[in-house]
């Protein structure tokens, strides 16, 4: 079943640290801490009590991108916002081998064990989309469900490269990401560009200063197609858990033709909500609809089963 609704208008080992005296009001978000992913240490900060909800942050971000999200999600779900590895308080790895899919699965999949937990709500937005789709397809067992932001499942991106020059000159930005110094040309009040609330523009520099530029381009060096672009061959593993897509339309670096056949890929049910004001940062830009969506959406199921 597909519903389509359009707005307008790897072993790991774990500990845990105490508090961290972090200028982010730790008491009013919730608790920090540390899951260990191999030899990574994987900084979280988590509220609220209830099925296990995990949310991944994207590029170039940090856990607090989900602060408008998080009070009203933890009224239900133990919410566990993660900084992905290379940034903020999360290990930085050098290596982009560090930086393969893979193994940003298997940060999600340490974090679920800390918490001593089979399965975990997966929500990702940008990159942490990539690592959602991914884990949901490497561990279905894992994944209750998937709530994905601003991020076309990956064969769906994969042929827009090969085929829609609109969305190969989108992607220009990727092609300077993966030169060998491009990490150089970045800084931390640079990266911030898209921040438009002034006191988390301040928190957002901080972050970026702790961060690992190398690390965040890492990303990109080791997982985004290069050129020349194919279309993917083979079909990918199927999703088996039902999914709520939201895209903001103003995103200028993944255009909406991706969306298209999503459904191929899933066996259960599709839920995609496009906001037609919301850019790419939508869990910002549209941070009330967001957070209703994803809350009516996962509490209505919730109480179903």
């Amino acid at each position: 079943m597909i519903r389509i609704a359009c707005c307008h208008g790897v072993l790991a080992f774990f500990f845990c640290v105490p508090l961290l005296a972090d200028p982010l009001a730790a008491d009013e978000l919730g608790e920090h801490g540390f899951a260990k992913s191999g030899d990574v240490k994987i900084h979280y900060v988590t509220a609220g009590e209830g099925p296990l909800l995990v949310m991944i942050h994207g590029f170039p971000d940090y856990w607090y991108t989900w602060r408008e999200q998080m009070p009203t999600l933890a009224k239900h779900f133990k919410v566990v916002a993660i900084d992905q590895r290379g940034y903020n308080r999360s290990d930085q790895p050098e290596g982009v081998g560090n930086y393969a899919m893979p193994k940003l699965v298997g940060d999600v999949q340490a974090v679920i064990g800390h918490f001593e937990r089979d399965r975990a709500i997966i929500v990702g937005h940008d990159w942490g989309g990539a690592v959602a789709w991914s884990f949901a397809m490497t561990y279905p067992e894992m994944t209750d469900r998937l709530v994905i932001l601003n991020l076309p499942h990956l064969h769906g991106l994969q042929r827009e490269l090969a085929n829609n020059p609109e969305q190969q000159e989108a992607s220009a930005y990727a092609r300077r990401f993966q030169r060998p110094d491009a990490a150089s040309k970045l800084n931390a009040q640079g990266l911030t560009f898209w921040v438009k609330d002034e006191n988390a523009k301040t928190k957002y520099v901080e972050a970026f200063r702790r961060s690992s530029f190398e690390g965040m381009l890492n990303y990109y060096k080791a997982n985004y197609p290069r050129e020349p672009y194919q279309s993917p061959m083979d079909d990918p593993p199927m999703v088996k858990c039902p999914v709520l897509m939201i895209h903001g339309l103003k995103d200028t670096a993944l255009l909406p033709g991706a969306l298209n056949d999503t459904w191929q890929w899933l066996e259960e049910d599709l839920t995609l909500v496009t906001l037609p004001q919301a850019g790419h940062f939508v869990q910002q830009d549209a941070a009330p609809t967001v957070t209703r969506t994803i809350s009516n959406w996962l509490t209505v199921r919730e109480s179903a089963e």
